[in-house]
């Protein structure tokens, strides 16, 4: 499938957020065509170690009036608000778009299952494994579903124009983090 460079993306992250006091999380979606023009804002909450986030996420995409021209969701990593993770093949079912998840550093898989053994959410753990072992792509890794290995590759060197995150996504983590700090910053 040919790409051009406009092609419409979107970009979610989640806010800042107080794991002992909050109850909810903001999070954000950013359409951007390519990594350059912003077209679109989409926002819902989730709850913090909820497990809806997968429904909430398939809800606002489904209703977005750009739907039907979006190439692929780009999350930063599978979880938002701290464990509410996101089932990601049955979020690229349920849209028929193809869903990366983009990582900094590789994960503690193991790690991250004995904790959610532990908090009692040990149902999850299923959600990590269906998404795959996170694939290192120059110096990110990402997982991903409804795609092939060579389409994420050509979405990240269309979307990866100031950093090494794709521009959807550090876009939503600047609106995410300004809206709830009251300032933006970097680390998205």
């Amino acid at each position: 499938m040919y790409l051009k460079k406009e092609v419409r993306l979107l970009g979610i992250d989640d806010s800042p957020f107080d794991k002992f006091k909050d109850k909810e999380v903001l999070v954000v979606g950013v359409i951007l065509m390519g990594g350059e023009w912003m077209d679109g804002v989409l926002s819902a909450k989730v709850k913090v170690d909820g497990s809806e986030a997968t429904e909430t996420l398939i809800k606002i995409i489904n209703r977005c009036k750009f739907k039907p021209q979006l190439r692929a969701i780009l999350l930063n990593g599978i979880a938002v608000a701290g464990f509410n993770i996101i089932d990601i093949k049955k979020l690229s079912q349920k849209t028929k778009t193809p869903v990366i998840t983009i990582i900094r550093k590789m994960p503690d898989i193991g790690n991250i299952k004995k904790v959610l053994k532990k908090i009692n959410k040990s149902e999850r753990i299923r959600w990590i494994d269906k998404a795959g072992k996170p694939i290192k792509i120059g110096k990110i890794y990402c997982q991903f579903t409804g795609c092939s290995l060579d389409y994420v590759k050509r979405i990240l060197k269309i979307s990866c124009t100031r950093s090494l995150i794709p521009e959807p996504i550090r876009v939503a983590h600047l609106i995410a983090t300004g809206i709830v700090k009251g300032e933006s910053k970097g680390n998205a």
